[in-house]
């Protein structure tokens, strides 16, 4: 596509972003030219805000402003249950869903040796450390993909022989899910994850 020289940039920099192609790229260069300076800025500010203000909490590992982060803070929550996460994004889920009163801990990433991604590649190491700070439980929310069960058994493995209880997410058939629509794979951990009623 034919643009003046900063639009053409700004349209190769937003097609950078993931799920964003060359013609969305263009759609939201269009609007940022439409909409007014003020908001221009603001958003630019706010790209410059997190990159400069956004670093990983010394306790879980999750992105925050602050250190410790607010949840690590939190008098509340009780220390000695951690759930440990693939990425920030699933805190963000996790608290949302409500109900939990633990600590996280943010691995940034799950072990896939295809892809040459091992333990010293994820923050495996610092959740390890963590574990002589009173944790009683570990709750491993990864992802029930293969690399996300690998990942769940592997840190389960190195837990369990320093008197830490590993517990894994529950998986299975949706709320308002059919069953009739529901894979091989879904239903026979449904079943096997069965609870007393």
């Amino acid at each position: 596509m034919a643009f003046a020289g900063p639009i053409a940039r700004l349209v190769r920099e937003l097609a950078k972003l993931p799920g964003i192609g060359e013609k969305t790229a263009a759609r939201l260069s269009f609007h940022l030219l439409r909409a007014p300076a003020e908001d221009a800025a603001a958003l630019a500010s706010a790209i410059v805000d997190v990159k400069e203000k956004i670093r990983f909490c010394s306790v879980c590992c999750d992105l925050t402003d602050r250190d410790p982060c607010a949840i690590c803070s939190d008098a509340r929550r009780d220390p000695s249950l951690v759930c440990v996460v693939a990425q920030p994004q699933d805190v963000v889920a996790i608290e949302r869903a409500g109900g939990y009163r633990g600590r996280y801990h943010v691995l940034h990433g799950i072990l896939s040796p295809l892809d040459g991604i091992g333990p010293d590649d994820i923050r495996v190491a610092e959740l390890i450390k963590r574990t002589a700070s009173g944790i009683s439980e570990i709750i491993l929310a990864t992802s029930p993909s293969v690399e996300g069960e690998a990942t769940a058994v592997y840190i389960s493995k190195l837990v369990r022989p320093l008197g830490i209880r590993a517990t894994r997410i529950a998986t299975g058939v949706p709320i308002g899910g059919e069953l009739e629509y529901a894979d091989q794979v879904t239903l026979a951990r449904a079943i096997d994850g069965r609870r007393e009623m």
